[in-house]
Order: C-alpha cells, then sequence, then structure tokens
C-alpha cells in the first residue's frame, strides 16, 4: 500500500513539474514591440510588435491588446520600446506583463 502511495505521489509530482516547466517556456517567450497607443479608459494597449511565435504569429503586426493589470499602463508611454508576455484566453489576448527594454 505504501509503494502504490508513493508511486501516486510520484506521478503527481511529475505532472506538476511539467505543467510548471510549459508555464515557465511561455514566460520565457517575451515579445520585442513598441507602444503604439494606450487607452487607460479600456485597460488596453496598441503594440506593434515582430514574429510572437509563442502565439503562433509568425509576422510583425501591430494589435490592441488588454492589459491584466491596469496599473501597467502607467509604466509605459507611447513610442518606448518594450518586452512583453502574453497569454490566451476565451477573450483574446492579454498581455500580463509588460517593461520598457534598452
Amino acid at each position: 500500500m505504501n509503494r502504490m502511495i508513493r508511486m501516486a505521489g510520484a506521478a503527481v509530482l511529475a505532472l506538476a513539474l511539467s505543467g510548471a516547466a510549459a508555464q515557465a517556456a511561455d514566460r520565457g517567450a517575451a515579445i520585442n514591440g513598441e507602444v503604439r497607443k494606450i487607452d487607460e479608459r479600456t485597460g488596453k494597449i496598441t503594440l506593434k510588435h515582430g514574429p510572437a511565435t509563442s502565439l503562433g504569429m509568425d509576422e510583425p503586426m501591430t494589435m490592441v491588446y488588454r492589459v491584466k493589470d491596469p496599473a501597467m499602463l502607467k509604466q509605459v508611454k507611447v513610442g518606448d520600446k518594450v518586452q512583453f508576455d502574453v497569454e490566451s484566453g476565451d477573450t483574446g489576448y492579454t498581455v500580463t506583463r509588460i517593461q520598457t527594454s534598452k
């Protein structure tokens, strides 16, 4: 019985670690871009960016994104070069992290 519990625990741990590795890989795929427009009222930002292969976008484009936290919009201004992370959900793409780049 103890052996079955240890095996089940090991399987749960392996599953959790594989999920964490996938999340870390997604976070590691920061996208480079430029802020084109900020709309604090709607909590959206327009970003011109290069390919975002983690999202299946192989070509550069300009897109409007929701932001996870509206306070992020106060950290950047139009014209800033940025690196950002995006997650895909039922309501579209959401910027989860953004920071100015040099």
